[in-house]
């Protein structure tokens, strides 16, 4: 794994310097959008509405707009900002574990110690066990501001994203206002059947089912020879500013051209060689 962010913890007199890294990552298979026809891979371009220019990525600013003015906001604007250029996780509290809605949870990080002593990692972590707390912290990273709750899993400290109060959306359904009348013989069938499925959740039971079988579909092509050559349908590509690559319209003619000349030569030279014979 690769750190994304360096920083410290800190509460009190207390500094914990650490790194922080993605704790969790996309198992999908990654797809691309092609021509059905051809297979020719199809690709986007950044381009100005104004004067229709393909802007590279270096060049490409945010903005806010009104509906009446758009202001600019350029990534030293950002840089900037007090918050951003902070690089402490901040303890605001010490809260009990179980007052933390699950609905707020967002993106998980591990934290791992950086500095030559752990003392200080392990003081807090050892803290949070005995005590049975979840921190919340404030924090940076990548140019927004983050609420977040620091806990401990397997050894490990752990931070957890949290989403604003004002990003949970309440819940009003007026299906759920009407009484509804509940049998004591309905509510201990439920029950029964809650029992017949009980058990200890175990994450490894469970597999992403429908990438499987979208893996095997790919295999089972490939084995069949229902694939296309790379190099033909994608083509020869310009790089471009995000790391893709899009092969500009007359380049593509020209290549074009010159690939139909050079096969039509090829063509003719055999044809001339079977005449001689």
């Amino acid at each position: 794994m690769r750190s994304i962010w360096r920083g410290a913890v800190t509460f009190g007199l207390v500094n914990v310097p650490v790194k922080l890294y993605s704790a969790t990552e996309d198992h999908d298979v990654r797809l691309h959008q092609v021509h059905d026809a051809d297979g020719g891979r199809i690709r986007y371009q950044r381009t100005c509405e104004i004067d229709g220019a393909v802007v590279p990525y270096e060049h490409i600013a945010k903005a806010y707009d009104d509906g009446e003015h758009t202001v600019v906001i350029t990534d030293e604007d950002l840089e900037a900002l007090p918050s951003e250029r902070s690089r402490e996780i901040d303890v605001v509290e010490f809260v009990p574990s179980d007052q933390i809605d699950p609905i707020m949870y967002e993106k998980a990080y591990y934290l791992e110690p950086d500095s030559k002593s752990s003392k200080a990692y392990v003081l807090l972590r050892e803290t949070l066990e005995r005590t049975d707390r979840t921190a919340i912290v404030k924090f940076a990273l990548r140019q927004k501001t983050r609420l977040a709750a620091l806990r401990v899993r397997d050894e490990v400290l752990m931070l957890q994203t949290l989403l604003w109060d004002d990003e949970v959306r309440e819940a009003r359904f007026p299906a759920l206002d009407e009484k509804v009348a509940l049998s004591d013989r309905e509510l201990r069938m439920s029950a029964a059947l809650v029992q017949e499925f009980e058990a200890d959740f175990d994450p490894g039971k469970y597999a992403d089912e429908y990438q499987e079988q979208l893996k095997q579909l790919i295999e089972a092509k490939l084995e069949k020879g229902e694939a296309l050559d790379t190099e033909e349908t994608f083509g020869a590509r310009a790089a471009t500013e995000d790391g893709g690559e899009v092969l500009d319209l007359m380049e593509a003619l020209r290549r074009s051209v010159e690939k139909s000349k050079a096969e039509k030569g090829k063509a003719d030279t055999g044809s001339g060689q079977r005449q001689k014979a």
